[in-house]
């Protein structure tokens, strides 16, 4: 029960972090000259506009009651954010600006959070720190998580798009199977323990900063 529990709150953690990583891109998207997001009503901080049914619902939870045979990682994405590369400004350097401000504002967050559990902690309030803890190293997952495996629908995906120069068009049909290839690549065990070793040893850096 207690790991329901658990995995329930790891699962609000989830929807708000989600929520800053694509206001993240649709911000920056139209800074840099793209309104397409803006438009959508994706330049947002509502949870809901971001939520997707599949990857904002039903996988992470699914994965909160999964039996242990299959990775227990919180898994999930949200809707993505529309850019029209036409309209950036430099849309070779704005491509990978927008696409790295999904995973930049999940790093930028940990440290925020970690920060407020600090000064929590001079203030002898730290009841909240093994939440925010846990928040800030969650976050940090996303960020590597998305960064760190180059496979469609991932940010990632678009940095690697963007250095080898394939086109959006042929991109967008590798894209077209969604997290499928992504939870199946998850169940590596090499691939786990690569994010999660990258996720940990910033994270304990992190800590060793702030405390």
């Amino acid at each position: 029960m207690d790991t329901i529990y658990d995995g329930l709150i790891q699962y609000l953690m989830l929807i708000a972090l989600l929520t800053f990583h694509e206001f993240g891109h649709a911000w920056t998207a139209w800074k840099c000259g793209d309104d397409t997001a803006r438009l959508q009503g994706r330049v947002s901080l509502n949870p809901i506009v971001h939520m997707d049914l599949i990857g904002t619902v039903i996988m992470p939870l699914m994965m909160i009651f999964l039996p242990y045979g299959v990775s227990r990682f919180l898994i999930g994405g949200a809707k993505p954010v529309p850019v029209n590369p036409y309209n950036l400004r430099y849309p070779n350097r704005d491509d990978v600006l927008v696409t790295l401000a999904g995973p930049g504002m999940n790093f930028l967050l940990a440290i925020i959070i970690l920060s407020t559990a600090r000064v929590l902690s001079l203030l002898h309030l730290g009841q909240m720190n093994e939440l925010l803890g846990t928040m800030a190293h969650l976050s940090l997952m996303l960020c590597f998580f998305n960064l760190l495996l180059p496979i469609p629908p991932l940010d990632g995906s678009q940095v690697v798009r963007a250095l080898v120069g394939m086109s959006y068009e042929q991109y967008h049909k590798l894209a077209q199977f969604g997290f499928i290839p992504v939870i199946l690549v998850w169940q590596i065990p090499q691939v786990q323990a690569f994010i999660c070793g990258v996720t940990d040893n910033t994270y304990l850096f992190m800590l060793r900063m702030f405390f």
